[in-house]
């Protein structure tokens, strides 16, 4: 069970005492400044009855106990702790005994300061001894000091046990609160950015005639504003951690990619994390000039490692125009117009005289979602070239077509069952012919002006084949898209690239299917993620096992995911929006609405959007038809 409220975290199990053991503790930025955290009431532990999360950094685990052993069998005191990812804890003991207690009340605290890294590969050291501090204890060593302060101060403080002590009377039906804080040393309480006013999500609603479109919608609302973290020399500009508890820091990709799935909230988020993002980008000589810097990235089985690097470069260019679309203000669009421009320039100069983008540079091989993702930087980044007044876009779009009519020739591997798109090309030519989940980037084009999409890399009987892949056993689990085909050598349910539900994955395949008019293999995917979310309390992870979906079962979570992880929480507000089908033209002032006409989950209302800067709610019937209930003034329905 995991807090998040970063640069705070806590993680706990669903008994509720936190034993130093495994991962379990309070983190701050990453170092675990408390792992032990035991509460004892007359010299016994209480039973945990309940815990669950009551938002995404607050725990509260539910407890009972026997105050005397010849009470009788039913328990008189109930003991609740609210365990806070900001390092606060609260321990209540409301009595229902018919007549006043005593009651001695233990904490047993203890921490190693270990980073996360090391307690991961189980090479954490033992615990550190303990200081009496204040109302409280202490712990420190080369790498830092840990404070727990307690309110009311403890009766007793044992600094060898690492114990404090409180002795409380209780009234029939009365209660006492013990409050807990965890600090490190110079480090003052957590502020979450989500909890700030300046908060760049904004909190949208849902309801509908499925119950369960509301509660994804804001506990993905919660898990995003978790995740937010400030650029700690520029603290107005924010963007989202890649996921808790693994992946606290800056991921380029994810982050772009969940802010453009996040756009329908506002696009100050996506503003916040291009800033960032452009501040880290390549200056200097070629190759590298004008590449925004990411690591390398597993395939599977079938690949070498890709470069995040290059989806992330060409992830910007394309975040920007469709902000865009969606009421990025002028001027912060000319402001980041010269990062996407040197972005576009490291497109034409990799791809040189050839069709083919190779992934990595310069001599990996040619992956199919690179050359989608290529596609749609060049088209959209001519469009906002365009838009800008700039020089270029014919360039690029010259290109565009170049590599379209390439790739249906050399990607498009033909068998008895209607043939597939390769899944990449090594260096000699040679086809990699395995289905996987990263064809799905082939139906996401991107949006342009007048509420169009951008024309695909596959044609119309190509299309409409992936569709049938993608909505065949083989591929949707029943839960959502498989990462590599069940029938594939390699196959794994549990390979993150080999067999994995990927929930970005999905997403962009629920929406991609849907632009295209596939809204029985898009209702199909999405229906499995919206039960996989239910499984997992609405808080999706960033992937899970892709084993079929039977009768009765639950799908199975993986042991490496992060949980809440940023594009998992922005796929859930991608899926809704797509119901709608909102696609904006902020700066022709229209917005055109082509939802799903088949309706697959009834009726759906979703307020509190953005739209050209002002608040946007519509409303989908049980037909298919959309109305907009709230738009900005002057905005008009587009056809």
């Amino acid at each position: 069970m995991i807090c998040v409220a970063l640069p705070g975290l806590a993680i706990s199990t669903e008994q509720g005492q936190l034993t130093g053991r495994g991962l379990e503790g309070y983190y701050r930025a990453g170092r675990r400044i408390l792992s032990r955290c035991q509460v004892r009431v007359a010299g016994r532990e209480p039973l945990v009855v309940q815990a669950r999360m009551t938002s995404a950094d607050r725990v509260r685990f539910v407890g009972t106990l026997r105050s005397t052993p010849h009470g009788g069998p039913d328990p008189d005191v109930v003991v609740e702790r609210t365990r806070s990812a900001d390092g606060t804890e609260r321990i209540t003991l409301h009595s229902a005994a018919t007549r006043p207690l005593r009651l001695p009340v233990e904490v047993a605290l203890g921490t190693d300061l270990a980073d996360l890294g090391t307690i991961a590969a189980g090479a954490a050291g033992s615990e550190l001894p303990a200081s009496v501090q204040d109302s409280g204890l202490r712990w420190s060593c080369a790498t830092g000091t840990s404070y727990v302060t307690a309110e009311p101060p403890p009766a007793d403080a044992l600094a060898s046990a690492g114990l404090l002590r409180w002795d409380f009377d209780v009234v029939p039906g009365g209660s006492v609160t013990v409050e807990l804080r965890v600090r490190l040393d110079g480090a003052g309480p957590v502020r979450a950015v989500g909890r700030a006013a300046t908060n760049p999500v904004a909190p949208a609603q849902a309801t509908g005639d499925d119950p369960r479109v509301s509660v994804l919608l804001s506990t993905s609302i919660e898990d995003l504003q978790a995740l937010l973290v400030r650029d700690p020399a520029h603290p107005m500009d924010t963007h989202l951690a890649a996921g808790a508890p693994w992946r606290c820091g800056l991921a380029p990709t994810d982050a772009l990619a969940a802010a453009r799935m996040t756009l329908p909230l506002g696009t100050r988020l996506a503003a916040g994390t291009l800033r960032t993002l452009a501040r880290t980008q390549v200056t200097g000589q070629p190759p590298r000039s004008g590449l925004i810097p990411g690591p390398r990235r597993d395939a599977g089985t079938h690949l070498p490692p890709g470069c995040t690097a290059t989806e992330a470069t060409l992830l910007f260019p394309v975040v920007l125009a469709e902000a865009r679309r969606w009421g990025l203000p002028d001027q912060e669009t000319e402001e980041l117009l010269p990062t996407a421009e040197r972005c576009l320039t490291w497109l034409r100069a990799a791809v040189g005289e050839g069709a083919y983008l190779p992934d990595p540079q310069p001599g990996g091989p040619v992956r199919c979602e690179t050359q989608a993702h290529a596609h749609r930087a060049a088209l959209l980044g001519a469009d906002l070239l365009d838009a800008c007044g700039r020089p270029g876009g014919g360039e690029l779009r010259d290109w565009a077509r170049r590599l379209r009519a390439a790739f249906g020739q050399d990607f498009w591997i033909d068998d008895p069952g209607g043939g597939r798109p390769a899944a990449a090309r090594t260096r000699d030519g040679r086809p990699v012919s395995h289905l996987g989940a990263t064809v799905v980037h082939l139906l996401d084009t991107g949006l342009l002006g007048g509420g169009e999409y951008a024309p695909g890399l596959l044609d119309k009987m190509h299309t409409e084949q992936l569709a049938r892949l993608l909505g065949s056993p083989v591929m949707d689990s029943g839960w959502g898209l498989r990462g590599l085909g069940a029938k594939e050598a390699g196959h794994n349910p549990f390979g993150h690239r080999s067999g994995a539900v990927r929930v970005h994955e999905t997403a962009v395949a629920v929406a991609g299917l849907a632009g295209a008019g596939y809204e029985k293999e898009a209702g199909s995917l999405l229906r499995g993620l919206l039960a996989a979310a239910e499984a997992f309390g609405h808080r999706l992870p960033e992937m899970y096992a892709g084993e079929q979906r039977t009768e009765g079962s639950a799908p199975l979570p993986h042991p490496a995911a992060c949980r809440p992880a940023a594009t998992a929480a922005a796929a859930g507000v991608l899926l809704l929006t797509t119901l709608a089908g909102i696609r904006p033209d902020a700066p022709a002032g229209t917005v055109t609405l082509r939802p799903m006409r088949s309706a697959p989950l009834g009726e759906i209302g979703l307020t509190g959007l953005r739209v050209a800067g002002a608040p946007f709610s519509v409303r989908v019937s049980r037909l298919g038809l959309a109305m907009v209930e709230e738009a900005a003034d002057g905005l008009q329905l587009g056809v």
